[in-house]
């Protein structure tokens, strides 16, 4: 019997493995896919995604595939915004890197780890008792786990299979994205692209690299099962209604649909399954922070399953996952929402693009967007204290190096500028850093596995309580 089955082998079922494996939990990830998608749904990472990578040691790998861009805001809903000055981070910047690769590199990472993935592995069905999960394949073949997440994308079979409400909107657009080559020249290209956007912002075309073309337009109508890709003629068509040409597209390699369909699981979790991803929330694309938001679902969850593994979860960590992620999801759901309408061409959607335009070059507007997208300005709700409890600590500068650099290992830590604390009945799950030049203002905190900070305090016994809050009882031996 496996510890955790994940059902999903794309970024948050990946990331998923991968912290998991920090814990020697084991872990088979079952992906109905013989072969990853190469379809580019995502073009980048935000700055809280770049320091979960930096935390776990991984950015470097990510970085030499990728290219920078200037932090902030970007393009909110197609309005260019400046970068603020000064965000509370030492990555603010954008990393474009196409989806495909993201995938891969995270699927290297758990495979590194020792997670197994199944490939050409479909689940078609589940049943839970109180001690674990039995797992029904496509090819009649059946496992069973301890714990099952499903990370299978907005159309989850787990979420439906187990009756999970999912309210929202259903789609009423749909767009057609295609990497393509084509034969019209780059200034033709550029100069009708320019055009068609001054009035239909869901249009868009221009170099994907490799001598392709990344070309999104809306399609004629919201198709009835959206996972049958467009056709290339299709494409051809909604580029002619739009653009007047359909320069010359051929050779895809890769043409899918997307849209604007907005939902939220009421639940993540049933019994002994849960959800994260898209499984668990589904919004229109603007703003690029689905993938990121699901590499940090699987960021949270992680640690808390593999507690929960390993016998010392504290009551209640596994269900924080839900109540720290669910709000999470409803304030992406509310920005990319707010971005779809001031898309429209009405006269009402209009004129508050106007005047957020406007808005926007005021700085502290600017950052509170930009914090906003990029999810460095969240801060979860563990109760009242200084402002830094729940949010987490930004790459702090440490007498022998970096903060996140001490992080690779998924543990938590303590970080101690006083040399008076102790972590002694906790040290096979809490590390000590004890730095008296540690740039942090505050005599010491306690940073959960993921970063955030669980305790700012100056008094040990007020410490030993958060410790077993967060960290479960202390060993019996100390």
């Amino acid at each position: 019997m496996h510890d955790v089955i994940i059902s999903g082998g794309g970024p948050t079922g990946m990331m998923l493995a991968a912290e998991l494996r920090l814990h020697d939990v084991d872990v088979l990830v079952l992906e109905r896919d013989a072969v990853p998608n190469p379809a580019v749904r995502s073009l980048g990472l935000h700055a809280r995604s770049i320091e979960i990578l930096d935390q776990r040691g991984l950015l470097d790998r990510f970085l030499e595939h990728g290219t920078r861009y200037p932090a902030g805001v970007g393009r909110f809903a197609g309005i260019d915004a400046p970068a603020p000055a000064d965000l509370d981070s030492e990555h603010a910047y954008v990393l474009g890197i196409p989806q495909p690769v993201t995938d891969r590199l995270l699927a290297e990472r758990a495979v590194e780890l020792g997670a197994e993935v199944r490939r050409g592995s479909e689940v078609t069905g589940f049943s839970q008792d109180g001690s674990g999960v039995d797992v029904d394949l496509a090819d009649g073949g059946r496992l069973r786990a301890r714990w099952l997440v499903g990370c299978d994308g907005g159309r989850s079979l787990t979420r439906r299979r187990l009756g999970i409400a999912f309210p929202g909107e259903p789609a009423t657009t749909e767009w057609l994205l295609g990497e393509v080559r084509v034969t019209a020249s780059p200034d033709e290209i550029a100069g009708i692209s320019e055009e068609v956007r001054k009035t239909h912002r869901g249009f868009g075309i221009g170099p994907a690299g490799d001598g392709l073309h990344r070309a999104v337009v809306p399609a004629a109508s919201v198709a009835e099962d959206r996972t049958v890709p467009p056709t290339l003629e299709e494409f051809r068509t909604q580029l002619l209604a739009y653009a007047g040409t359909d320069f010359g597209v051929h050779s895809p390699r890769s043409l899918t649909r997307f849209s604007d369909a907005t939902r939220l699981a009421e639940r993540y979790r049933a019994g002994r399954i849960l959800l994260a991803g898209d499984a668990a929330h589904v919004h229109p694309p603007l703003g690029g922070q689905g993938l990121n938001l699901g590499i940090q679902d699987a960021f949270n969850l992680g640690w808390k399953l593999a507690a929960e593994v390993d016998g010392w979860a504290p009551v209640g960590l596994l269900d924080s996952y839900f109540s720290e992620r669910h709000p999470v999801a409803e304030d992406v759901l509310t920005l990319t929402r707010a971005q779809s309408e001031l898309l429209l061409p009405e006269p009402g959607p209009l004129a508050v693009r106007r005047l957020l335009t406007e808005l926007m070059d005021f700085e502290d507007v600017s950052r509170f967007l930009a914090e906003k997208v990029t999810s460095i300005g969240l801060r979860y709700d563990l109760g009242d204290g200084p402002a830094l409890l729940g949010r987490r600590l930004r790459d702090i500068r440490l007498s022998t190096g970096r903060l996140y650099d001490r992080m690779h290992e998924g543990r938590g830590l303590l970080l101690d500028r006083t040399g008076e604390f102790s972590t002694t009945r906790w040290t096979d799950r809490v590390d000590l850093v004890a730095d008296a030049d540690a740039e942090l203002d505050a005599p010491a905190a306690l940073l959960r596995p993921d970063g955030h900070v669980a305790w700012i305090g100056d008094d040990q016994r007020d410490l030993d309580d958060r410790l077993q809050a967060w960290f479960g009882a202390p060993q019996s031996t100390a």
